[in-house]
C-alpha cells in the first residue's frame, strides 16, 4: 500500500483489509486498522513515509519496530520508490482559497516504546537510510513551501484590510540568507512582526521535521514573536497548523545529528 501510495497508483485500503483477515483468526477490521496505525508510528520512527489515512498510533510493542525495519530492510523496490518520491522537485502548489487551508495541530504522541531515544532505535534498523529527513532537505520542497506561505500571510494581512502590513512582508531566508533562524518576516494586524519558520511535507499531519540549532535558539530568545508553520499533504492538498512561541514549549525534541571532531 505505501509503496503504491508514494509511486501514485490507487488502491483500495478496505480492499487490503478484507483480503488480509481471511488469513487471520481472530481478527477484526478494526483490529487490522489499528495494527496499520502502530506500523504508521513504527514507520515514522524508523525515518520512512507512513500510509495515509491510518494516523499513528504510537503505542506498539518492541517487536513490531524489528519486524518493520526486516521488512523495511528487505524491500529494496520501496526503498526505491521512497528515494525518488522524498527528492522529488515540486512546484507551488494552486487551492481555490489560501486562507481555507488552516487546520489544527495535531495530538501530541505519548512517551512509549516508540519514541525510544535515537540510539536506541538506530540498533534495531536494519536500513540506514531516513527518508523523512532526505525530504527535508529537498530544497525544491522547501522553497516551494515558503513561497505558499508567503502568498498566506499576503492574503490573510490583506483580508483584514492590512494591505499596506502585507506589501511589507520579507522573503528573509531568500533576501538575507538562512542565518536569520527563521524563513519569513510578516506581520500581526496590530503591525507586530511575526517571525515564521516554515517546515513543509508532502506527507501526513503526523510527519517530523527537523530543526536547525539556529531556528531553535531563536524561536527561545524571539518566543513572542516566534511562529512555526507547518504545511503537510503538500503535493495533493496543502493544509497548514501554526505553533506560536518557543520550539521547546510546543514540540518534543529529540536530538539527530552530532557535530564530531577528532580529539
Amino acid at each position: 500500500m505505501l509503496a503504491a501510495e508514494l509511486a501514485g497508483v490507487p488502491y483500495s485500503k478496505a480492499a487490503h483489509r478484507r483480503g488480509l483477515i481471511q488469513h487471520l483468526t481472530h481478527r477484526s477490521e478494526q483490529s487490522i486498522e489499528f495494527k496499520y496505525a502502530n506500523i504508521s508510528a513504527a514507520l515514522i520512527d524508523l525515518g520512512f513515509q507512513y500510509i495515509r489515512g491510518y494516523k499513528p498510533r504510537s503505542s506498539y510493542q518492541g517487536l513490531l519496530l524489528e519486524v518493520v525495519s526486516e521488512s523495511l530492510a528487505s524491500n529494496k523496490q520501496l526503498q526505491s520508490i521512497a528515494a525518488v518520491d522524498s527528492e522529488r522537485p515540486i512546484v507551488v502548489p494552486e487551492v481555490d482559497n489560501i486562507l481555507s487551508v488552516v487546520t489544527r495541530p495535531p495530538a501530541r504522541r505519548p512517551q512509549d516504546v516508540g519514541h525510544r531515544s535515537r540510539q536506541d532505535m538506530k540498533l534495531r534498523v536494519c536500513s540506514s537510510v531516513n527518508y523523512l529527513e532526505r525530504e527535508a532537505r529537498n530544497r525544491s520542497l522547501g522553497s516551494a513551501g515558503e513561497l505558499f506561505v508567503l502568498h498566506y500571510e499576503r492574503a490573510r494581512l490583506s483580508s483584514l484590510g492590512k494591505e499596506g502590513l502585507a506589501a511589507k512582508i520579507e522573503h528573509t531566508s531568500s533576501d538575507r540568507g538562512d542565518g536569520a533562524g527563521f524563513d519569513i518576516l510578516s506581520y500581526d494586524e496590530t503591525g507586530a512582526e511575526r517571525l515564521i519558520e516554515v517546515k513543509t511535507t508532502k506527507y501526513g499531519k503526523e510527519t517530523p521535521f527537523y530543526v536547525s540549532q539556529n531556528e531553535l535558539a531563536v524561536s527561545e530568545s524571539e518566543a513572542h514573536r516566534y511562529h512555526l508553520y507547518c504545511l503537510f499533504g503538500f503535493a495533493v492538498k496543502p493544509r497548514l497548523f501554526t505553533l506560536p512561541g518557543a520550539l521547546s514549549a510546543t514540540c518534543r525534541l529529540s536530538p539527530s545529528t552530532y557535530l564530531a571532531m577528532v580529539q
